[in-house]
């Protein structure tokens, strides 16, 4: 991280304030602010080791800190988990039943849903895989479909109630 271009901007500020005061503030401020450099640099050194300890602090396993390169900051991670490798592409699975081809997908569901689903494919007999898929294929389809929630007709239309 380059703090040059930090600091650069701060003496400006500061020289262009100290112009109202004339000239010998003008030259009294620039002294000043050679001479504040490396205290400005150690305070921007001391801030970003602090927002790397928080930072560090919110990543499981991981430690972030600062270094110093020459005389710029550098933020180190160590222990961060490798990245997963992704998995070799494997050919196609069939679906005998169906009589498809099978895609695979990643599904991320809330940890309520994921036991509540699994319970009823339990009660059904069934692995929670291919119970997910006869719901999608269920919502998929234009066939009627009945459940606790009530009919749902097709595309999507709810009706509930008794029918004398």
């Amino acid at each position: 991280m380059d703090i040059t271009e930090l600091t650069n901007a701060l003496r400006q500020d500061l020289a262009n304030a100290a112009e109202v005061g004339g000239e010998g503030m003008k030259a009294a401020a620039e002294r000043l602010l050679m001479a504040l450099d490396p205290a400005l640099r150690l305070t921007l050194m001391d801030a970003l080791s602090q927002a790397a300890t928080e930072i560090g602090a919110q990543l499981p396993g991981a430690s972030v800190s600062v270094r110093l390169q020459g005389r710029e900051p550098v933020f180190v991670v160590e222990g961060a988990p490798a990245a997963p490798e992704p998995e070799p592409e494997a050919a196609p699975a069939f679906d005998e039943e169906a009589g498809e081809t099978v895609a695979r997908i990643t599904l991320r569901i809330p940890e309520a849903l994921k036991a509540r689903a699994e319970a009823l494919a339990a009660r059904r007999g069934q692995s929670l895989n291919t119970w997910l898929v006869g719901a999608a294929r269920a919502a998929a389809s234009d066939r009627p479909h009945y459940s606790s929630e009530g009919f749902t007709g097709l595309r999507g239309r709810h009706m509930k109630g008794w029918v004398r």
